[in-house]
């Protein structure tokens, strides 16, 4: 008999409305362009529905085997151990198959839908201040999983590199370090003209709200700098195709998260006590709390607990190696062909950004 399959979206959950209603507007899109499937969503804290709710409307919709993808950016705490905890206790009390998906992570659509919401930031606020005289701050949530928070300094090179601006920094909102303030105040000192706070999040929030005032706090104290918010990414286009991807890798079986560098399974430096930690999650007891300020947990606050050929700056002039790899591993494009002691019958495309200020001699045209 085969089975039938249902959709299943899991967030953190927020106690901002906003947030609610943009996720919400997240499964609306899984919906459109999974018509074969039920989708359903649900929350581990802070909103309803809750992910067991989720579930349970997809049992009644005679779902036999459910596919269930974290609604997250990178894999932490929260994509490693809650979502999996309340997903593997739902599916034995219910004889439910339950397949679970990888996070977003690193991908080249991301950093598309990325670039886009830096770009859209510098298109409204014109002007003439050139690249390199300006920063991008990118600003990730923060986690307790230095993965995970080293995949946020992963996109801010990307993005660096692939705007070619003067500098990057990396902050966070929470729970790990530099946080938005110092991180801004450290930035406001290299003497850039312009810098660009992005927050890499999914959705609006408590914590974006924080980080947009946190922007305004730091640009009022350095009048001489111009400093511009740029959007989170929500719903864009690029994010949705990664999400449907998310759910296509699970019938193929691509679905491995990044292992070699976890917490909970390899020693990593400063992190050893966690290896062999116990899956659980810590939000059982207030699933269902929605927007409630007397949470137990958390005391009225948030939760503390790409290949360049086609990424958001794709070289197009880069031409397939043709002699048998792609994209090998000499990491010097020197903008000219090379010959050291073997002919490839091929040249490298210029390096974009040759004319960055702080590059080598090497990369000049």
């Amino acid at each position: 008999m085969q089975d039938k399959l249902g959709v299943m979206l899991c967030g953190h959950g927020s106690r901002d409305k906003e947030a609610v209603r943009e996720f919400a507007v997240l499964s609306e899109h899984l919906k459109k362009r999974l018509p074969q499937y039920p989708v359903e969503y649900g929350y581990l804290e802070f909103a309803t529905p809750i992910i067991r709710t989720g579930l349970d409307s997809l049992k009644a919709q005679g779902v036999t085997r459910v596919l269930a993808v974290p609604g997250m950016l990178f894999a932490a705490g929260h994509a490693k151990n809650d979502i999996p905890s309340v997903l593997n206790t739902y599916a034995a009390a219910n004889n439910l198959r339950i397949d679970y998906g990888k996070e977003l992570g690193i991908d080249p659509k991301m950093i598309r839908a990325a670039g886009d919401r830096i770009q859209e930031a510098l298109d409204k606020a014109g002007g003439n201040v050139s690249k390199h005289e300006t920063l991008l701050v990118v600003v990730g949530r923060g986690a307790s999983d230095p993965d995970a928070n080293s995949n946020v300094s992963k996109v801010a090179r990307i993005l660096w590199e692939g705007f070619g601006f003067g500098w990057a920094e990396t902050a966070y909102s929470g729970v790990t370090f530099p946080l938005v303030e110092p991180g801004l105040e450290h930035a406001a000192r290299l003497g850039y003209k312009r810098i660009i706070v992005f927050p890499y999040f999914l959705f609006t929030g408590i914590l974006v709200d924080r980080i947009y005032d946190a922007t305004d706090d730091v640009a009022a104290r350095h009048p001489d700098i111009e400093f511009i918010k740029a959007p989170y990414l929500n719903d864009h286009p690029a994010v949705i195709d990664t999400f449907i991807e998310r759910i296509e890798q699970i019938l193929t079986g691509d679905i491995s998260m990044n292992c070699q560098m976890c917490k909970y399974r390899t020693q990593v430096l400063g992190f050893e006590a966690d290896v062999g930690a116990v899956q659980e999650s810590h939000h059982h007891h207030v699933e269902g709390i929605g927007t409630s300020e007397d949470c137990p947990h958390c005391h009225g606050g948030p939760c503390t607990n790409a290949c360049k050929t086609s990424g958001p700056f794709e070289l197009a002039s880069v031409p397939q190696a043709s002699h048998g790899h792609h994209h090998h591993g000499h990491s010097h494009d020197h903008g000219h062909s090379h010959d050291h002691d073997h002919d490839h019958g091929h040249t490298h495309a210029p390096y974009p950004h040759a004319d960055h200020p702080l590059g080598p001699k090497t990369l000049k045209k």
